[in-house]
């Protein structure tokens, strides 16, 4: 096991500057191309507002259980919202066809973004595809039916010279078959260009593996006109509409959906949309947990924007009300695993019940160190540095491989600048899988959760 590394003993990095992603394609061209994994309602959107006229920016995620929805936008509006797809390099014996919105936030006007959903698909297979019938070929991986499965997670990723090379070392440390991220996407933060430079950015990862998103703070983007109400998550929502509605949610920031064949769960929550007993998101979540099935069903992993247990020296008590809401829902479906980001920090926790270590509570990972910005530090003697089992003021990735119904690992991997290196890592074994009962104020071991 690695040991915990402190602040007087790590030096943490310093932050780079913002990295913009530039257009040289024509206004039809597809830019920001991304999937959504095909397990719920709709995906995610494409962003885009290039420097020359009709870039294209793809993007994937899942919409159902052989499908998956492709997103792109294109500064001409009038660009046809097709996809052609098949199985060989140049050989498209399918395509679809979808529909298109926009959205305006003050003087800024956003190119079409166009949403496909493509099916039936077969799992682990890749396909060849263009986005409206021009510009370059692109290829996706399907995610498999059956496990073993793995997720990459990161959060709070921005776009500086960290986030740059935190998504090459994700590209180049191995392959993966979704990511997960868990708020604060790309820091426009109300200056809209700073979106479509983020998805041109993301697009090679995007438009090859699902991308299944939650909001962050920094989504917000709160705008007050006169004599109107307040709009806030604005272009999120436009550019990022998540498949909430299979999962019988109404709201875009919380959903959930299932991979591997419904052997893992997993549910997105939103920090930012009401969570109090009573509220819409609350009672959702008591229904959604209720109906997993957990002999079909060993793995459960929630992601949220804020963390309910943190060191940092940001973003203190943040997550306290959601946590007193929710937590004992968390605990009494024994969710195996909870992710948030927020503090540009990494932590893990060790299983925790109501501010206890308790071996049939959910481990708690903080992974809010994709590149944005800089990274915090932690504090020493904070009450809750006892169940703070490893944590590193830098920046990196995670990844959880499931490997079984009963085993998952779990790395993250420092973002060393050129290189990814393995500085955490710890096996988790699923709370449903059958073990003897372990006290619940039992000692808990460090390399086996």
């Amino acid at each position: 096991m690695f040991p915990s590394v402190g602040t007087s003993e790590y030096e943490r990095p310093q932050p780079k500057p913002l990295v913009m992603t530039a257009h040289d394609k024509p206004a039809s061209h597809p830019q920001q191309v991304r999937s959504l994994n095909a397990m719920l309602d709709l995906g995610s959107y494409s962003f885009s507002r290039p420097d020359v006229d009709g870039e294209l920016k793809v993007r994937i995620s899942i919409v159902g259980t052989n499908a998956m929805l492709i997103s792109w936008i294109t500064d001409d509006r009038s660009a046809s919202t097709v996809v052609e797809y098949g199985t060989s390099p140049g050989k498209y014996n399918a395509s679809e066809t979808g529909y298109s919105t926009t959205y305006d936030f003050l003087s800024y006007k956003s190119g079409a973004i166009h949403n496909v959903t493509i099916a039936p698909l077969e799992p682990s297979t890749t396909y060849y595809y263009r986005c409206g019938n021009i510009g370059n070929e692109l290829c996706l991986r399907t995610p498999p039916a059956t496990l073993p499965i793995e997720f990459v997670i990161i959060g709070d990723v921005g776009q500086t010279g960290w986030t740059a090379s935190t998504l090459s070392q994700i590209s180049s440390t191995g392959s993966h078959d979704l990511l997960l991220l868990p708020g604060d996407l790309s820091y426009a933060d109300r200056h809209q260009p700073l979106w479509d430079s983020w998805g041109r950015q993301v697009q090679p990862l995007a438009s090859a593996r699902p991308w299944m998103v939650t909001a962050g703070n920094h989504e917000r983007e709160r705008l007050r006109e006169p004599n109107q109400p307040l709009r806030q998550f604005v272009a999120y929502d436009a550019r990022w509409r998540m498949p909430h509605d299979e999962s019988r949610s109404r709201s875009n920031h919380y959903y959930s959906f299932d991979a591997a064949g419904g052997v893992v769960h997993v549910v997105m929550l939103g920090s930012y949309a009401e969570f109090e007993e009573g509220s819409e998101q609350h009672e959702w979540l008591r229904r959604d947990l209720a109906a997993v099935d957990r002999r079909r069903t060993p793995w459960v992993v929630v992601l949220m924007h804020v963390p309910w247990y943190n060191t940092n020296l940001v973003h203190q008590g943040e997550g306290e009300g959601m946590r007193t809401a929710m937590e004992r829902l968390l605990y009494e479906a024994r969710v195996d695993v909870v992710f948030a980001s927020h503090t540009h920090a990494y932590e893990r926790f060790t299983r925790i019940y109501d501010n206890e270590a308790n071996a049939q509570g959910p481990m708690y990972i903080t992974i809010g160190d994709a590149g944005n910005s800089r990274a915090y530090e932690f504090i020493s003697d904070h009450e809750l540095a006892h169940l703070s089992v490893f944590r590193e003021a830098s920046f990196g990735h995670g990844r959880l491989r499931i490997v079984d119904e009963t085993r998952a690992l779990w790395t993250w991997h420092r973002n060393d600048d050129e290189y990814a290196t393995v500085r955490d890592e710890v096996w988790l074994e699923s709370l449903v899988s059958a073990r003897p009962t372990v006290p619940a104020n039992a000692c808990i071991s460090t390399t086996k959760l």
